[in-house]
């Protein structure tokens, strides 16, 4: 896969993130998870979409010209784990909202997993 297919990507899944995230809220079937976003989304879905956008096209951006930078590479990789993780969290919000619960169960089990292996460390 291409640098600049990567960087589209990455860009794309900001958009369809920023999209659903304000869809989620107006039907008040989720929250912004990020504070500082929230606080955006208060002043309006326009400011929200906006700065998402520009956020997301200026990292787009600084990925794809530092491409030949090994560091740039593994963000890029990163970042894009991120979203599809992201993408799966949304589905099943989305899931949610129709009334199937178990998309909500499974992401519920999933994140207490961190915090259940910790207990067992102590």
């Amino acid at each position: 896969m291409g640098t600049l297919y990567k960087s589209l990507l990455l860009f794309a899944m900001n958009w369809l993130d920023a999209q659903l995230t304000v869809l989620w809220v107006r039907l008040e079937v989720a929250t912004e998870g990020n504070g500082l976003m929230a606080r955006v989304l208060s002043f309006g879905e326009a400011p929200f979409i906006s700065v998402k956008l520009i956020v997301g096209a200026f990292a787009a951006y600084v990925l794809y010209r530092c491409a030949h930078l090994p560091l740039a590479q593994r963000g890029m990789r990163l970042v894009l784990g991120i979203y599809l993780a992201l993408m799966m969290i949304h589905v099943a919000t989305g899931f949610c909202a129709l009334g199937w619960q178990a998309p909500g169960a499974v992401v519920a089990y999933f994140g207490s997993l961190p915090a259940a292996f910790l207990a067992s460390l102590s």
